[in-house]
């Protein structure tokens, strides 16, 4: 009897460490997210407050951090979320930190985005990531790429009228629009879109929660862009960020949204810039076409409704298949 009980007291410990080491899994998964996402928040904000060498700093000390923090993590998901976040600081330290060598500023971006191949190339193979995995894969219907299009030129309207950018081509044609392209589209494009959707949007839907990890990784995305000054431009940010994230986690397809971020940057930075000259302020941009903004964003929203709608039904005929 004696040796019943105490096999019953060993049954019930294990339980209570088990339901604890659970607990504490998910304490640890919250905490994972949690700090690497509020100093990556900080660090933008310093960068918008105009305090580049703090955020410069801010970023160098959560990437080291980071680096040390994987040798004490060794749950496989919280490793890459881990590494999602260097990739974040690998990213705004070589975008604040590399050298002008061009007379052109495309150029820049080149040797800016170029270098990052490198850690990414590394964390797939750590990860064993197929090209499915990363979202590159023929999972594109005949309405897709209009799609793009449209959202990309929606994206990079509205950005126009609140930042007002310069151009990043002397002159609209068609070799200058083609090395613009080239560059906006496989290396600021799709990095990007490998770096916040194939990696951090992925493993934060794995951490937290498909939806969570969308609004996350879209916040993220949006005080990214904080390098513009403009809390606007943040706001408009986020919400395209909701709209890519919105499209790979409907299409799980990398190539799509990598051309609608190419086509709203060609756009942001090619052909609007020479087509309307930059004369208004923000303030009088946000007073003058205020009506055409909420109409924006009230069709931005339209499209995520719709996208979260479709969704849910298919996980709903999926789960009737079952």
């Amino acid at each position: 009897m004696d040796n019943e009980a105490e096999f019953e007291d060993i049954v019930v410990e294990n339980g209570f460490f088990d339901k604890m080491e659970t607990l504490d899994k998910f304490q640890i998964d919250l905490f994972v997210v949690a700090i690497p996402s509020v100093m990556v928040i900080i660090a933008e904000m310093l960068l918008f407050a105009g305090m580049t060498k703090f955020t410069i700093w801010t970023h160098l000390t959560l990437l080291i951090t980071l680096i040390f923090s994987t040798m004490i993590f060794n749950d496989r998901k919280q490793q890459h979320i881990i590494y999602a976040f260097i990739l974040l600081s690998l990213l705004r330290i070589l975008n604040l930190s590399m050298p002008v060598f061009f007379e052109i500023p495309l150029y820049s971006f080149v040797f800016s985005y170029a270098p990052l191949v490198i850690p990414i190339y590394i964390l797939v193979k750590d990860q064993d990531l197929t090209l499915s995995d990363l979202g590159i894969n023929r999972n594109i219907r005949y309405y897709d790429l209009p799609i793009a299009l449209i959202a990309g030129i929606v994206i990079a309207a509205v950005e126009f009228l609140i930042i007002r950018p310069g151009y990043l081509i002397p002159e609209l044609s068609l070799l200058n629009l083609l090395k613009l392209s080239i560059v906006m589209i496989f290396f600021v494009g799709l990095i990007e879109e490998i770096i916040f959707r194939s990696i951090l949007q992925t493993n934060l839907e794995e951490m937290v929660g498909k939806y969570q990890g969308l609004v996350l990784a879209s916040i993220i995305f949006a005080v990214m862009h904080s390098v513009y000054g403009s809390a606007y431009e943040i706001t408009v940010a986020g919400f395209a960020g909701l709209i890519l994230g919105t499209m790979y986690l409907l299409r799980r397809n990398l190539l799509l949204v990598t051309l609608t971020q190419g086509c709203s940057n060609i756009m942001l930075f090619g052909i609007l810039p020479h087509t309307f000259a930059p004369e208004l302020t923000t303030s009088s941009i946000i007073t003058e076409n205020g009506t055409i903004i909420s109409g924006v964003i009230l069709l931005t929203l339209s499209i995520v409704a719709i996208g979260f709608i479709k969704l849910k039904r298919e996980n709903k005929s999926e789960e009737k298949k079952i």
